[in-house]
């Protein structure tokens, strides 16, 4: 177990000396910050793609449903009777 706390301390001597080298006015994302940076840019772009796709598979136009007609076809005639017996109840 020495050996870990000598190569820990080693390495911590290293990173603080480093620390010291970087001037704080001049911090970067570095490369870490474009691999990151790129990599989102590559999934939205993969996102886009994949939209584009689905959306070029869907058929907007619509299918005009028999039921539907068939209700349209029922409430006209209902109306139809419904206005015409409220005429002869007012007439009578």
């Amino acid at each position: 177990m020495p050996d870990m706390s000598a190569s820990a301390s080693l390495a911590m001597t290293h990173l603080v000396s480093f620390a010291k080298e970087v001037d704080e006015d001049k911090v970067t994302p570095g490369v870490l910050g474009f691999i990151v940076f790129a990599a989102m840019a590559l999934a939205v772009w993969a996102l886009m793609k994949s939209m584009s796709r689905h959306m070029n598979k869907v058929d907007f136009t619509q299918a005009p449903d028999p039921e539907a007609e068939q209700a349209e076809r029922a409430e006209p005639e209902t109306a139809d009777t419904e206005t015409s017996g409220q005429g002869k109840q007012k007439q009578g």
